[in-house]
């Protein structure tokens, strides 16, 4: 490495072609007009003002719940004290499945969310929509009362509507009463249905979650004669190959994967030099790809072909496939890789793969030895695992046959997520009396004639089921805003007992549970936040009957365009569509924001005439949707993919008529994957708001990565950087060399803060964003706001792509002010707004910035933001969700990455307190408590022993543009692939 540049980076297919139109818009410091004057009181801001002043009409104070709640353990004094947070576990819900969470809570409101580290499907991180949650809590779009046919009418009204409705279903078995629920892990909402047909036997209970996991349990069926659930314990798997399937961002498990694959992934010299290795099969780019150490892109219909040839060498006889000769190559290696580990080699399927798919890599895991180790099985965690898809199929047969009298809906909204071929939205006209329980007046609310506000989770009472099945509790933090109600609450009026509510709900069914001193069983729990010895036990199975007279050879490769459905990263299935904090996060691979392009290959947009931001329609089985095209690298040829959950029509101001509706092409018998589909331009274009291309590169390697072998060869290679600015002959130099400088040196008798990011952990999945602008009070700007340049994160996670277009690997960055030793904003601020403290932060001084972005000129790694409107002042509920610790920056100044200073200052104060220095771990960054992969160490560098220190004295820390001396207090540990030789 040190006698050869490392390969360029590029960020766009047009920077890697050198368009001369993207080159100077890039090299602007400022986007041309960034800094004209827009009116800020338009239409949708009129709108949100008076959205959110309805909404603090009904606020007239927070306050706790009325039920005792109890923080989370590890404080060590519970009391309420003015200024000092309280820290109480809870449970978010996803997918059905539980997150254990920490929320921060300021006298009486919650303002912060954190990872319970208790809580085995967080380990103490989070994901985008935890973080974005405690938004979601004070949005002013909610819904706020009971509604008949979209008028408010009285909770009695109803309450008396439905007790005469169910007076007469009742004699009759509950024949006619339909129950429509998304996937419920729920063990005390189990047990209310279950009680409820066990007294109506002839009621109806459907379960439809748009991001179905039927394939996943149709797969376990078909391998082991029954629906397992399936757990992953990547710490044991030292090769890994993943077959369409994002194990790092869309599975339940997905936090505790990131941090066990991660895990295997750390290089420090003198104690580890091995990693493990991820081979990646999809059609559409993931992270899981992204962070592959090879990835293979393939159709979605040569994905269950490349299934079967891998298993076949894998020595699971009967099955096969048929796929390109460089595809074959790549399996082969792989295979023989695999066989290698035996035990430690792991075979993943994603949920849009067929269960045939799922069923081989089930055999291949068995014929690996790892069924049973980094492969575990267990009982399904659902209560009631069943297809989801033929469930809500059968309720809309009932509903054509005339059986459904009494329908309801549950904390979904099937009228824009079911398949389009079910015609859910028509057919729900037809029932007499229907009831949707949603946080929002949503698509399906428009339909029923009842409309009943949900309670957010951090409202109400309840419990889930993590994804190994660890049961936790979901207490409230205040009081709920609005009329809200639960689903304990409507299934409570139907069995009759009205008058329980839904603490004494969920006490009562875990105080049936074995017997013992319950009360202080109960308060460890809340404490905890998870329920012990209540993970679901692991069971033995093996492969039943011979597979290869149950599965199909694939079909051939169909004609025109696949289509590839999948999650948005970070609207999911539109639930999150009117979270602003969401909506202006950038998508991990293609960077836009406020927008679900779809994604194609550059070879296919050759082939069709279009590119990125060009309007196409979309048709498939004679139904068509215009879509946005973004010409994605990495993309399988022949492939269109759709992120859903854009398009919504009733999501609420902020959500409504943001990006394209790809349900309407989704079909109940094709829910992930669909052939024939044809794009045709229409010649229009459509502006995408994306930020990767935002700020030039400059040909400086701000990002070094190389492979585990030319490590091992040279361990400090990361620290040879390159200065365009010497002769050639002198380019290459030693970073750690010193720089002559005129600036002084710092002498530091306390503390002296530093970052290290270790990028051989980043997955890139901007948790650290949303946290920042979450702890930071950071507003959004709109779209147009993005387009301009203008977008305020204080943490940016960069994408780079390295190799040829279609095929390259994909790079991440975090990227946070560098704290700057010698810090050049410092020395143009004409009224020293930008200083430099006894501690080495680079602080910025709100009173005295006058704006003039002098500090941003002078900044080489542009993150520095400013705000040219008062973005928050227009919008008073946002004051709800604000952190008291951290100042609400108005119009005209300067912010950045501050480390989290007021972290930093609480726990000065701690120490001070018991007369000690601050401990190393003691000060976590937002960004860093949230980082699934523990990729962010914080702490003291004037310290050798502490945790920061040691990873900066690793010989792959480097600093970036450290050649400019200006030296950075945040530094990196260069990325290490772990190539297989035999692919290259």
């Amino acid at each position: 490495m040190s006698e050869r540049r490392q390969g360029r980076i590029w960020r766009s297919l047009e920077e890697l072609a050198g368009d001369p139109g993207l080159i100077e818009q890039l090299a602007r410091e400022f986007p041309q007009g960034a800094a004209e004057l827009r009116d800020p009181l338009s239409r949708r801001s009129f709108l949100k003002l008076m959205g959110a002043s309805l909404a603090l009409a009904g606020l007239s104070a927070c306050a706790q719940p009325n039920e005792e709640i109890l923080p989370y353990s590890a404080q060590p004094d519970p009391r309420q004290t003015p200024g000092e947070p309280l820290y109480f576990a809870t449970t978010m819900p996803l997918g059905g499945y539980g997150i254990g969470l920490l929320a921060e809570n300021h006298t009486g409101r919650p303002t912060k969310i954190e990872g319970n580290p208790d809580h085995p499907a967080s380990l103490g991180a989070t994901d985008v929509f935890a973080q974005a949650s405690v938004l979601g809590l004070y949005d002013p779009d909610r819904a706020r009362s009971v509604t008949l046919r979209g008028q408010v009418a009285p909770w009695e009204t109803f309450v008396a509507e439905l007790r005469g409705r169910m007076e007469v279903l009742r004699p009759l078995g509950g024949a006619g009463l339909h129950i429509l629920t998304e996937t419920i892990t729920s063990p005390s909402l189990a047990a209310q249905l279950q009680s409820l047909l066990e007294q109506l036997p002839q009621a109806r209970w459907y379960q439809y979650e748009p991001l179905t996991h039927d394939t996943i349990r149709a797969g376990a069926q078909l391998a082991f004669g029954r629906p397992l659930n399936v757990i992953y314990d990547l710490a044991q798997a030292s090769r890994i190959l993943t077959l369409d399937a994002d194990l790092l961002q869309e599975m339940p498990g997905s936090l505790a994967y990131a941090r066990q694959w991660a895990a295997g992934r750390r290089l420090i010299e003198g104690e580890t030099s091995e990693m493990n290795r991820l081979y990646a099969i999809e059609s559409a780019p993931t992270l899981t790809g992204a962070n592959a150490d090879h990835k293979l892109a393939l159709r979605p219909s040569q994905v269950t072909a490349a299934a079967g040839v891998l298993a076949n060498l894998l020595g699971v006889a009967g099955v096969t496939g048929n796929v390109p000769p460089e595809a074959q190559a790549w399996l082969a290696a792989a295979a023989a890789d695999l066989q290698e580990a035996g035990a430690a080699g792991l075979v993943v399927a994603g949920a849009a793969q067929p269960p045939e798919v799922h069923a081989l890599a089930y055999a291949m895991n068995a014929a690996l030895g790892s069924l049973g180790s980094a492969m575990l099985l267990t009982e399904p965690v659902e209560a009631a695992p069943v297809d989801q898809t033929a469930s809500l199929r059968d309720l809309t047969q009932a509903i054509s046959a005339g059986e459904v009298d009494t329908l309801m809906i549950l904390e979904a909204n099937p009228a824009f997520t079911a398949p389009a071929d079910l015609r859910f939205a028509e057919l729900l006209a037809q029932v007499p009396f229907s009831v949707q329980l949603s946080m929002h007046f949503d698509e399906t609310a428009a339909l029923t004639r009842w409309h009943i506000p949900e309670s957010h989770y951090l409202e109400r009472w309840g419990d889930l089921r993590a994804y190994d099945g660890t049961a936790s509790l979901i207490q409230p933090l205040i009081q709920p805003l609005f009329e809200n109600r639960s689903a304990y609450d409507l299934l409570a009026l139907l069995a009759g007992e009205g008058e329980r509510t839904t603490y004494e709900i969920v006490r009562g069914y875990w105080q049936n549970r074995p017997a013992g001193e319950f009360d202080a069983q109960w308060d460890a729990a809340l404490r905890l936040g998870i329920i012990p010895e209540t993970a679901a036990a692991t069971v033995e199975a093996s492969i039943v009957g011979d597979l290869s007279q149950q599965i199909a050879p694939p079909p051939p490769v169909p004609e025109g365009l696949e289509v590839r459905f999948r999650p948005d990263a970070t609207v999911w299935d539109g639930r999150f569509a009117n979270n602003a904090w969401l909506q202006e996060l950038p998508d991990p691979i293609t960077t836009v924001t406020w927008d679900n392009p779809a994604l194609i290959g550059p070879e296919t947009a050759l082939q069709v005439g279009v590119t990125s931001g060009d309007v196409a329609l979309l048709s498939l089985d004679e139904r068509s949707v215009p879509v946005v095209i973004w010409v994605t690298p990495g993309m399988a040829e022949g492939t269109v993919a759709l992120a859903l959950g854009g398009g919504r029509e009733r999501a609420g101001t902020v959500g409504d008529g943001v990006g394209i509706n790809p349900y309407p092409l989704r079909t109940s018998n094709a829910m992930w994957l669909s052939a024939g589909a044809q794009l045709t331009p229409t010649g229009e274009t459509y502006p995408l708001a994306h930020v990767q291309s935002q700020h030039t590169l400059e040909d400086r390697e701000i990002l070094r990565f190389g492979t585990l072998e030319e490590y091992r060869a040279e361990p400090a290679f990361a620290r040879h950087t390159y200065d365009e600015h010497l002769p050639g002959e002198q380019q290459l130099t030693d970073e750690t060399a010193d720089i002559p400088s005129l600036l002084p040196e710092y002498a530091y008798l306390g503390y002296a803060w530093g970052m290290a990011i270790d990028l051989n952990a980043c997955i890139g999945c901007h948790a650290c964003t949303i946290a920042c602008q979450a702890e930071n009070n950071i507003p959004v700007v709109g779209k147009d706001g993005v387009a301009e340049g203008r977008i305020m994160h204080w943490i940016k996670v960069d994408r780079y792509y390295s190799g040829d277009a279609d095929n390259p690997e994909t790079l991440f960055q975090p990227r946070p002010c560098m704290h700057c030793e010698k810090a050049p904003c410092e020395l143009v601020c004409p009224v020293a707004a930008t200083v430099h403290d006894s501690e080495g932060l680079n602080q910025m001084v709100y009173n005295r910035c006058i704006g003039t972005r002098y500090c941003s000129n002078n900044c080489p790694y542009k993150v520095r933001r400013f705000n040219f409107f008062d973005y928050s002042s227009d919008i008073p509920v946002l004051n709800l969700v604000h952190n008291p610790d951290v100042t609400v920056r108005e119009r005209g100044v300067m912010e950045k990455c501050t480390y989290c200073v007021q972290r930093i200052e609480r726990a000065r104060i701690e120490s001070k307190t018991t007369n000690r220095r601050i401990l190393d771990g003691e000060v976590v960054p937002a960004c860093a408590q949230v980082c699934p992969t523990e990729a962010i160490i914080f702490g003291d560098i004037s310290d050798p022993d502490t945790d920061v220190s040691i990873l900066k004295a690793q010989p792959r820390n480097y600093g970036m543009l450290a050649h400019l001396g200006t030296q950075p207090r945040t530094t990196y540990l260069a990325r290490i692939r772990n190539p297989n030789p035999a692919i290259g």
